[in-house]
């Protein structure tokens, strides 16, 4: 069982707050995290009916037969149960008492918000991040710049990003194709439609699509509603609850003041490139080597690295991008607070002197952009050059 980075975080957690809750994707590990972090809590599953039924009826008696420390999987299956466990923590504020986890992060944080304000803590769990599948030590998102990287991995990047992270696949060594498909048809589609009443499922299936093939690129609502079908405002509707389950994310841009007008929309990226890939119908890893949509893979990549080099520390991660109306971008900017660093993901092996034209740009620009940043490549290659550090695939964070 692979130890997680974010352990130490949620024991400090733990020991501070009454209630702590974990968030993120079904099958991320949320349960086996929790039941790894506090051996000595009671577990209770609410996807098991009767369970549910329980703290349905009479939420009262179901909390007072939980002495001590308790896990409460899934807890958005029981939303009324946040107030009583309110009650609960308020009379006796014993920290630690309470462990929630939650796949429906939308639901979870409304019921946070109105009844567990000051009273929980809240992380965010993903799949595995390369190095905790790699059990390499936990890093420290700094390290971006910086030219120390693990020991190369004993698998191929086009066999990772076709995969992707989800622990199951891993733990078990099940064929990702298939059990991607399987988590897509049982979890993805179901919880989406729960949560957002979808009627036609077909419209829907081709949205998450035609999302996945604009992976990494500006969202614009209008064009994305009118290629499915649906309206400006169901497109909004779908992104968030697709956003709320973990499936994606809105990458903001920065807007720091170069005297330059920027970019305003966000950028979609997908959290899991495994599912990315399933979504692209890309049927096996070798397809990605010569894949059009490879360069968008490996960005994914990256940026989920980076998001979860954040996330697993019990931060929310500050990134972003940037770019301005006459061209210049930067993929991603880690914004430390007094300054801004800049990532530039390339998925060629090969180094061109263009891939730096981005990050001299940027740095040019004074303060608060860095005088230093990082180019992440698709190659084995790493040293520095002109002042920034190139880094391979694999010590990407």
């Amino acid at each position: 069982m692979k130890e997680r980075s974010i352990s130490k975080k949620l024991s400090f957690l733990a020991r501070q707050f009454p209630v702590v809750s974990i968030t993120g994707p079904r099958q991320s590990g949320k349960t086996t995290l929790a039941r790894m972090v506090f051996p000595e809590h009671s577990y209770v599953n609410l996807e098991d009916p009767d369970k549910r039924e329980f703290a349905l009826t009479d939420p009262r008696s179901f909390l007072r037969s939980l002495p001590g420390g308790v896990i409460l999987d899934e807890i958005q299956r029981v939303p009324t149960l946040l107030s009583y466990i309110q009650t609960t923590v308020d009379q006796e504020d014993a920290p630690g008492r309470f462990i929630l986890t939650g796949s429906q992060n939308l639901l979870l944080m409304s019921g946070i918000s109105q009844t567990l304000a000051g009273r929980t803590a809240v992380v965010h769990l993903l799949p595995f991040s390369l190095r905790e599948l790699r059990d390499d030590p936990f890093p420290l998102p700094e390290t971006v710049t910086t030219l120390s990287v693990p020991k190369k991995p004993p698998f191929s990047l086009e066999e990772m990003l076709f995969k992707g992270f989800y622990p199951r696949i891993h733990d078990k060594d099940l064929d990702a194709h298939d059990w991607l498909a399987a988590y897509y048809g049982t979890y993805v589609e179901r919880d989406v439609r729960d949560v957002a009443n979808i009627g036609n499922l077909e419209t829907f299936r081709r949205f998450i699509r035609l999302c996945a093939g604009r992976t990494g690129q500006l969202l614009n609502l209008s064009s994305l509603g009118a290629d499915c079908g649906v309206s400006h405002t169901t497109a909004r509707h779908w992104i968030s609850i697709l956003q709320a389950s973990f499936i994606i994310h809105l990458l903001p841009p920065h807007h720091a003041n170069f005297s330059k007008r920027v970019i305003k929309s966000p950028k979609l990226y997908f959290l899991d490139t495994g599912l990315l890939c399933f979504l692209l119908r890309v049927s096996k890893p070798s397809e990605l080597i010569s894949h059009p949509a490879r360069g968008q893979v490996f960005e994914t990549f990256v940026f989920s690295e980076l998001f979860k080099a954040f996330a697993h520390r019990g931060e929310i991660p500050p990134l972003y991008f940037w770019r301005d109306r006459t061209g210049h971008e930067i993929d991603y900017v880690i914004d430390y607070g007094t300054e801004l660093v800049p990532v530039e993901a390339k998925s060629g092996e090969t180094i061109s002197s263009s891939f730096f034209e981005g990050l001299h740009y940027f740095t040019s620009l004074g303060p608060p952009a860095a005088t230093k940043g990082a180019l992440i490549h698709g190659g084995n290659d790493y040293y520095e050059r002109g002042g920034f550090s190139v880094k391979p695939w694999w010590g990407v964070a």
